[in-house]
């Protein structure tokens, strides 16, 4: 059996916090894993400019309430799960999530938790398990299924890496070129006939 992972933010939905950063007017929160690869560092960052400019949970959540999928996103996904088991693993909170895998037909979501105060402040984050998509990558495959995986930040090299085959959607050239070892694709399209690629190469 195959299963396919994937990265959420970047790859299936535009990132959250870029999109909050247009919203509020507040540049700073658009700093995401493609620019800082430590990701406590990233979040303690983020929760200190929310704290700064007295911004709530609920704030955010208004922004992701307009939010939908990029484009080609669900028919990518709807065409993957008739032939794959599909898993999203993501950096992303449950708390951010939930109107974005509504419109992307609920696939299933591993993520973390955010600690919010009674007041709606956001005051920590809760990590499901450190490095989490290797992690899960490798439980995979401890369970004897062979993984596909797809991603486009510093974040996902720990799942390329582990995963048997591995490729980059939508990666900044940088982060590519950093990892030449994955095939870059840059469409649905693309990243489509590279999992069927490695997945009919397992059945030869």
């Amino acid at each position: 059996m195959q299963v396919l992972c994937l990265d959420m933010e970047g790859v299936l939905v535009p990132e959250i916090w870029i999109e909050f950063a247009k919203r509020t007017g507040i540049a700073e929160f658009s700093r995401t894993t493609r620019d800082e690869p430590d990701y406590d560092k990233l979040m303690r960052y983020r929760i200190a400019l929310l704290d700064q400019h007295k911004l709530r949970l609920n704030d955010i959540q208004q922004v992701i309430d307009g939010m939908g999928p990029l484009a080609g996103a669900r028919e990518f996904l709807d065409d993957m799960r008739t032939r794959f088991q599909v898993i999203i693993l993501s950096d992303t909170f449950y708390e951010f999530a939930d109107p974005l895998m509504r419109q992307l037909g609920r696939p299933t979501l591993f993520c973390h938790r955010l600690l919010v105060d009674e007041a709606g402040r956001v005051r920590d984050y809760k990590l499901r398990q450190p490095d989490q998509k290797r992690a899960a990558v490798n439980a995979l495959k401890s369970l004897n299924y062979r993984v596909i995986a797809a991603g486009d930040s510093y974040n996902d090299t720990g799942m390329l890496l582990a995963a048997d085959a591995g490729f980059f959607i939508h990666a900044p050239p940088a982060i590519a070129a950093q990892f030449p070892q994955f095939a870059v694709t840059n469409s649905y399209g693309e990243l489509k006939a590279a999992v069927e690629g490695a997945a009919a190469a397992w059945a030869q």
